[in-house]
């Protein structure tokens, strides 16, 4: 019996993200899938149970604080990592970010280099 592969779920709009996302992802054995909304996203989370979730704190039709707080506050998807990117100068959207319960915080370019690794990790790979 074949294992099924763990779940990434990812609130990403950027092109450039996506394609680097998955690709990571499929090097790493996870099973990729992007939502564009934040019903999408909350519903998926309590049904699939995803090893991570990644939010670009940008995505403003996505609105990742008001998700975040909403998967952190409730008791199904409490356990899933959830990480965010955003860009090096925003301060206080990284604090706002973890005050709300983003496990994890990253600069675009820090998440780009480091993005395998984190992805490994997540997959049990490492």
């Amino acid at each position: 019996m074949q294992k099924q592969p763990k779940k990434l779920l990812a609130a990403v709009e950027d092109l450039f993200f996506t394609v680097k996302i998955g690709e990571a992802a499929k090097r790493a054995g996870l099973d990729v899938e992007f939502i564009k909304n934040d019903k999408d996203l909350l519903a998926k989370a309590r049904e699939e149970r995803p090893a991570l979730i990644i939010f670009d704190l940008n995505f403003s039709d996505m609105q990742p604080l008001k998700v975040i707080a909403k998967l952190k506050g409730n008791a199904e998807s409490k356990s899933i990592s959830l990480i965010g990117y955003l860009s090096h100068v925003q301060g206080e959207l990284k604090q706002k970010a973890h005050e709300t319960g983003c496990d994890m915080v990253l600069a675009r370019s820090a998440l780009s280099q480091n993005l395998e690794q984190i992805l490994k990790r997540h997959s049990g790979a490492l």
